[in-house]
């Protein structure tokens, strides 16, 4: 069609062209009137004719605009009552005033008005309460993006369910990578003839490869220890919900043959790139070897890790070349410092105080200064008395220093080296970690998700008694310029004593290795006693808290703290010891309060229930049958917590 719009914004322009024209043909006519008349007749008859022509030209605007109006018209109509969007009005009773008619047919029914929205879409409600403007809801098996307008009482429809179920197979299809890796292999086969280890490989072989067909899982052997597995999400999920059973199946079937051959899981997942999801599953990996193995750790780019399996206690995996390469190193890393400062966790106990006296043995045989962080407004009975037995030798005493000398001694050359714990939060002096960048981390405990950030050394060995064995190791590799002396020898057999509940639990043989040499040194085992001494008040008062202990259920016992009283950690870990030490308990968690305003959580086991993964996801961490957390909050918080958290693990939540 033309466009009249502009024509007719050209009307004011030739008007004023006629009046010029008027005017010049008046000029003429008075000049020559004979041409000044037919002028006036030429232009008389070019008026008529724009005049003709405007006047079509309205018409014909005047029959457009009417057409448009009745287009525009029918085209609402037709979107209101037959696009596929579905159009409600309520009222303030939640009541249908209207509907299109594409609405009434998502519900199967000729009519909606009248009716309340209770009984059409209870799932409305919520979101008009709450002030949503949009959301998803599902009505009759779809799924209908829905955005309110309040003002007006209008809801609108949008059925997204293709939309949902393509986002759906999306995630479902997206690439998981894998690591298998066989734990203590090296050392299980080690000595084994041909005949035997090949044996071996086949079974393992032949069971991982059954569980991958059974799943649709691709699987490559890459060496004699490990296995590449490729996967999807939804694959994931249904591993997730068997609980990864392939580690079960592998250590029954191997321990039948007396194999102590396990294996740990490490996957990578939530993310498009290879090289990103290669890097989490290695990363998984290495958390589930520094958990003990025997374990799935799944890894996303949000840090968030799920762990499966460690439902058993770890065996001894490490070897004596190990130890001598670490304590090479470590004796690298102090020659290269210009002194070396020594850190456990608050309110250390005689592991963390044994480990970190024994570090400072290893500085001084490099003959290197070394200094032992300690806040003395945060220890208990047995750390004090082994304190007074440091006064009597001069040399171990002007090591001890307090957090703020230790700020102001260390150096950008300074090598700090924390010792039985590898959390940052849990650490005496958190500001030296961010001070100091050469850091070494010394620690049995399994390794958690909170680590501190990119130390230089690490020795974690979650299968070793206590980390004073540990350190007693590192001893035994470091130059012999001058002898253990009886009271170092001592406070690290005190460390192992106290972590193995006097060689009772978590104990192997290279426990009793680093408790003979420790002897051989001079450790006295009645100043051990007398160490371990305690008071009769102490023993009343965490009787008291033994007391308060009731069934949660069958073989789990809780026990709390009154709520005036507070009470030092080696407290709650010894009443929770107490309790497992009972007929008919297998599990023990003691709640209590600390003189810091923590809430404290020691948790126990005999092995039936994995408290390191209760403590987990209440923010604590430790060992299958051994565990602690610390939470900010009320006892009785702590407690509901506590139940909600072994629902979970006793129900078969993400965590087992």
């Amino acid at each position: 069609m033309p466009n009249y719009f502009e024509k007719l914004n050209l009307r004011y322009p030739i008007y004023l062209l006629f009046v010029i024209a008027i005017i010049q043909l008046g000029v003429i006519v008075y000049f020559r009137w004979q041409i000044g008349i037919i002028s006036f007749l030429l232009l008389g008859l070019v008026v008529y004719l724009y005049i003709k022509v405007e006047q079509k030209a309205k018409k014909e605007m005047e029959t457009y605009i009417s057409t448009l109006s009745y287009r525009l018209k029918k085209v609402g109509e037709e979107a209101l009552m037959e696009m596929p969007i579905g159009i409600m009005l309520y009222n303030d009773d939640y009541q249908i005033e209207w509907t299109n008619p594409f609405l009434a047919s998502c519900f199967h029914e000729e009519t909606l008005v009248g009716r309340s929205l209770y009984d059409v879409g209870e799932n409305l409600i919520p979101l008009l309460k709450q002030d949503f403007e949009t959301g998803t809801i599902p009505l009759h098996d779809r799924k209908y993006k829905v955005v309110i307008k309040k003002a007006e009482r209008l809801i609108y429809f949008s059925d997204i369910t293709e939309q949902t179920q393509i986002e759906k197979l999306y995630e479902d299809e997206r690439t998981v990578l894998g690591i298998i890796f066989l734990d203590n292999y090296d050392e299980v086969t080690q000595g084994m003839d041909d005949q035997t280890k090949s044996a071996i490989n086949s079974e393992v072989t032949s069971i991982i490869n059954k569980w991958a067909m059974e799943n649709g899982v691709f699987l490559k052997r890459t060496s004699t220890e490990r296995f590449i597995v490729v996967l999807n999400e939804h694959i994931l999920v249904q591993l997730e919900k068997s609980k990864f059973s392939i580690l079960d199946v592998v250590r029954e079937r191997l321990s039948k043959q007396n194999i102590p051959l396990t294996l740990s899981v490490g996957i990578g997942t939530g993310v498009p790139s290879l090289p990103e999801l290669g890097q989490l599953s290695q990363s998984s990996l290495d958390l589930a070897l520094g958990r003990g193995g025997d374990q799935v750790a799944i890894k996303q780019t949000n840090g968030k890790v799920r762990f499966y399996g460690g439902k058993t206690n770890p065996m001894e995996k490490r070897t004596r070349v190990r130890a001598r390469v670490i304590s090479h190193a470590l004796k690298e890393l102090i020659n290269e410092s210009d002194k070396v400062i020594i850190m456990g966790h608050r309110y250390p106990d005689m592991d963390a105080l044994g480990a970190a006296i024994g570090i400072a043995k290893v500085a001084d045989l490099n003959q290197k200064d070394s200094f032992i962080v300690l806040n003395q407004q945060e220890i208990d009975e047995g750390i004090y008395r082994l304190l007074d037995e440091l006064k009597g030798h001069e040399e171990l005493w002007e090591k001890i220093i307090s957090p703020e000398d230790a700020l102001e001694l260390s150096t950008a050359d300074t090598l700090l080296v924390v010792v039985d714990t590898h959390k940052p939060s849990l650490v005496i002096e958190e500001k030296l970690l961010h001070k100091i960048d050469n850091v070494v981390v010394i620690d049995h405990h399994r390794r958690g998700e909170d680590f501190i950030e990119d130390p230089l050394l690490v020795y974690m060995e979650p299968y070793a008694s206590s980390t004073a064995e540990l350190v007693t190791e590192l001893l035994q590799y470091q130059p012999k310029r001058i002898k253990i002396t009886m009271l170092e020898a001592t406070a690290l057999l005190a460390g192992i004593i106290v972590d193995t509940k006097s060689f009772t639990v978590r104990t192997g043989s290279r426990t009793f290795d680093a408790a003979s040499y420790l002897r051989s040194q001079g450790a006295d085992t009645i100043l051990v006693q007398k160490l371990l001494k305690e008071n009769l008040d102490r023993f009343v008062k965490r009787a008291k808290l033994i007391e308060s202990a009731y069934l949660y259920q069958d073989g789990i016992v809780i026990a709390k703290g009154a709520l005036e009283e507070t009470f030092d950690q080696v407290m709650i870990a010894q009443a929770a010891d107490t309790l497992l030490a009972m007929s008919d308990i297998n599990t023990s968690f003691v709640i209590a309060h600390r003189s810091d305003d923590q809430v404290s959580i020691s948790a126990r086991s005999l092995g039936d229930v994995n408290v390191q993964l209760v403590m987990e996801s209440l923010g604590g961490g430790g060992h299958l049958t051994n565990a602690a957390t610390q939470m900010s909050s009320t006892i009785d918080e702590a407690e509901e917590q506590l139940k909600q958290a072994l629902i979970e693990y006793l129900e078969g939540g993400t965590k087992e």
